[in-house]
């Protein structure tokens, strides 16, 4: 073999290696690990009724609030949005339901009003002048508070058959005079819950007015927010405290 070919050789021999080399296995980059999902909130429910007691044939407000829940249903009353106020007249005691369900599972609330009977009044003779009720007596049972939402004193749909038994009351009672008392809660400024209890109190006199009773017979006032019904910070509280209030004239 010439000189020439070894070296030829070598340099054959020396590629054949360095490709050898060069064939190892590449090391692959491993993935960043996926994070788990995150899980979806439970929902909250609450649910109140103001009153909790009352007499057959008066209304009960509803109030309630849900968080993180897309299907709302309280039984008895259907479907509801997230957070809202109701007022309904149940004539047997009755526990609502509420139920709401997300994503994240579901949530109850459950509260019970209780309905006492009407009073039979005892028959008395012709003659006889007593009276089983009192003037005040009478005019609270036909004659009953109009409730508000948020900021606002809009008279609420669901207002309009207690408006309606207190103009058939006044009608019937031409001789009673009204005071008609504009009430908020506590949040906001002294001053812009007198104007709030102003319009609110306004509102409902001009209802009266627009069902026939003379403007002469109804006075309104403010008390802002300065002669609660209820002292808790709590939506039911502040749904007490958000009406307006009637009292005879005297």
């Amino acid at each position: 073999m010439t000189p020439k070919y070894r070296v030829l050789t070598c340099l054959v021999m020396l590629a054949a290696v360095s490709g050898f080399a060069g064939c190892g296995k590449k090391k692959v980059a491993s993935l960043p690990d996926t994070p788990p999902p995150i899980a979806a909130p439970a929902p909250t429910a609450q649910l109140t009724a103001t009153p909790t007691t009352i007499t057959a044939g008066d209304q009960v407000v509803l109030s309630w609030r849900t968080t993180d829940a897309t299907n709302i249903s309280i039984d008895g009353v259907g479907d509801v949005p997230s957070s809202g106020v109701k007022t309904v007249t149940p004539t047997t005691s009755t526990s609502y339901h509420l139920v709401a369900r997300g994503d994240g599972g579901s949530a109850d609330a459950t509260t019970r009003v209780t309905v006492n009977a009407v009073q039979v009044a005892v028959a008395v003779p012709q003659d006889s002048s007593a009276s089983t009720m009192s003037a005040d007596e009478m005019f609270r049972a036909n004659v009953q508070d109009i409730f508000f939402d948020y900021d606002a004193y809009d008279v609420r749909a669901d207002a309009a058959s207690a408006l309606s038994k207190a103009a058939a009351y006044l009608a019937s009672n031409s001789g009673v005079k009204v005071l008609i008392g504009g009430y908020c809660d506590e949040r906001g400024s002294n001053e812009y819950n007198l104007t709030l209890g102003q319009s609110r109190a306004n509102s409902v006199k001009q209802a009266l007015v627009q069902a026939g009773i003379a403007e002469s017979r109804l006075r309104v006032v403010s008390y802002g927010k300065e002669k609660p019904f209820c002292a808790e910070s709590t939506e039911e509280c502040w749904q007490q405290n958000r009406r307006a209030g009637f009292t005879i004239d005297r």
